[in-house]
């Protein structure tokens, strides 16, 4: 995947994975600027070693929209004294991340929300996403629905998510009761998935509430589109790049 490098701005000396900060942080201001945020809550991480067990993730109580590349934490899945540090992440951030970081290496990166419509969805009986557009059958047959919410996720809780990312063409996660946790490569393709599922969800909680019957693919198709998707050229990386190149024009401070 390519992902533009933000020009404006230069590393700060002794700052590790640069660009890997400059990303998440162009996430976050860009979640924010969508609304998707929750105030001081809610945490996006990225793997910064081979086996993903060290990774990045943002400071405990800051706002999405002041999130800034040195701001964020590094800290280990395997070091039980993270919660002991002066600068510890929220508990619920260790609980959640740490577990995904410790257990399923194919999660590069994570990105938890609890977005409107994704939240909506995570509380109806059933949470299935029915694939009625384009944007809702890109994830056919690809979300894990829990359906088992235990409370915040602290440790117990964010270990018995991470079990359930056993398939990885599986990348989001509908966690009942709770809201949605999105996984992938970099910033770039998470951020950019967690975008597409929130507006894929909006349809079909506005689709649904017209009370009118949907015109639901068939599984031939939706797999079909799926399928097409999965394999179209990468446009993740080119996506995040306009979204940095946009807040470099304004003269945002997050890749500082």
């Amino acid at each position: 995947m390519t992902i533009r490098n933000s020009g404006a701005n230069a590393p700060i000396p002794n700052i590790s994975h640069w660009q890997d900060r400059v990303d998440m942080a162009a996430a976050f201001r860009w979640t924010a600027r969508l609304n998707m945020h929750e105030g001081v809550a809610n945490h996006f991480s990225q793997a910064v070693n081979e086996d993903g067990t060290r990774f990045l993730i943002n400071p405990n109580k800051k706002h999405f929209s002041r999130v800034r590349a040195s701001d964020l934490l590094e800290i280990d899945a395997n070091d039980p004294t993270t919660l002991d540090r002066p600068d510890a992440p929220d508990p619920t951030a260790w609980g959640l991340h740490g577990s995904i970081h410790r257990r399923v290496p194919h999660a590069r990166c994570a990105m938890h929300v609890h977005s409107t419509f994704a939240t909506v969805l995570a509380s109806l009986a059933d949470s299935r996403l029915l694939p009625v557009d384009q944007n809702s059958a890109m994830f056919f047959n690809r979300i894990i629905i829990d359906e088992h919410y235990g409370g915040l996720a602290l440790e117990e809780e964010g270990e018995r998510c991470a079990q359930m990312f056993e398939d990885p063409a599986k990348k989001v996660m509908v966690m009942g009761n709770h809201g949605v946790l999105v996984i992938g490569e970099n910033a770039a393709e998470t951020f950019d998935r967690m975008y597409y599922f929130e507006r894929a969800v909006e349809t079909y909680i506005r689709a649904l509430s017209t009370g009118q019957p949907l015109r639901v693919l068939s599984d031939e198709i939706a797999e079909k589109t799926a399928s097409e998707l999965d394999a179209y050229p990468d446009t993740a990386g080119d996506h995040l790049g306009e979204l940095k190149a946009i807040l470099d024009a304004e003269g945002s401070d997050y890749a500082t």
